[in-house]
């Protein structure tokens, strides 16, 4: 286990989880080596991969062979970035673990920052985008939207465009492996453990090479991260329900009394506004049996004891 050493000569670990991402792989990993050639510590690159069915762990093997700073991880099968991401910090032996995406939208040269801010003491040090090159307008108002909601019913600071490019300490490592949810979402997981905070800022570049896994803002990928977000750090989405639940019995209950005072002074109702009424009203019921739901799949997945992920095999690492 390493130590919390803060020195310039302390080590370092970078996480990457992937998946299909040889277009960039050697332009990640040439940056990154440079990079850390200035900042003068020792590091390790572990790349998680998740599955991948294209040429990304050939290229990882021909790099791993050259330079033992290279290490990776290939899962039994594919099981989502947040696992891959805690699969490499268990694995991690530096004093500092960074972990980011390899599609270098998140640039390497901002990491000297990163360190900058751990070495003066934070245990936690976040990057916020101020601003998001290569996306579409709608994508960027949808993703603000969907942050700020986030934020708005968290039970945590979650702030506003921090993605998933953060440092954290050995000690905030080890704390978070400590967490035994089932579906992790990592934004709020490292924010909810707490100690001192950092944040730097910077500008992400369009995507180096290759297409985007996330083509869409309704995609399955963004759409999952947006209710982990809600459902992981948050209960008031339950809170509706049992408004809506008794807004929806006031409703039902002067509904009656309406209809008891119309049959008395002879008043007739269309079949059309009763249509509306129940449709309305199974509307209402399927929301809110859905936002349960979600609540409790999350419930069945931490009880069902089932681990986040299975390793296949791993280069380079020392077990």
């Amino acid at each position: 286990m390493a130590t919390d050493a803060r020195t310039k000569n302390s080590k370092v670990s970078i996480v990457f989880s992937f998946r299909n991402e040889a277009d960039v792989l050697d332009e990640l990993i040439d940056r990154v080596t440079v990079m850390f050639k200035g900042v003068g510590c020792p590091y390790e690159l572990i790349f998680v991969n998740d599955n991948s069915t294209d040429a990304s762990l050939d290229i990882l093997m021909t790099r791993a062979k050259d330079d033992k700073s290279v290490k990776i991880i290939n899962m039994a099968r594919n099981f989502g970035v947040g696992e891959c991401v805690l699969a490499g910090m268990k694995h991690a032996t530096g004093d500092a673990m960074i972990y980011m995406d390899t599609d270098l939208q998140d640039p390497p040269e901002v990491i000297p920052e990163l360190l900058e801010k751990w070495r003066e003491g934070a245990d936690l040090v976040y990057t916020r985008r101020i601003s998001r090159d290569g996306e579409t307008a709608f994508r960027l108002w949808a993703t603000r939207m969907a942050y700020r909601i986030i934020n708005a019913v968290s039970e945590v600071d979650m702030p506003v465009e921090a993605g998933d490019f953060r440092l954290l300490s050995r000690r905030a490592v080890d704390e978070l492996l400590k967490l035994p949810e089932a579906q992790p979402y990592l934004r709020g997981m490292t924010q909810w453990i707490g100690f001192e905070r950092a944040e730097v800022r910077y500008r992400r570049a369009p995507r180096s090479a290759g297409e985007t896994h996330f083509p869409g803002v309704f995609s399955k990928g963004p759409v999952k991260t947006f209710v982990d977000g809600v459902t992981s750090f948050s209960m008031y989405p339950l809170y509706f329900v049992l408004y809506g639940g008794l807004f929806g019995a006031a409703l039902g209950l002067g509904g009656l009394v309406l209809t008891a005072l119309a049959a008395i002074v002879g008043w007739g109702c269309s079949t059309a506004a009763w249509v509306f009424f129940a449709l309305s009203l199974w509307g209402g019921l399927m929301i809110g049996l859905g936002i349960v739901g979600l609540y409790i799949a999350r419930i069945y997945r931490d009880v069902r004891g089932r681990p986040l992920y299975i390793i296949k095999d791993t280069y380079n690492i020392n077990d």
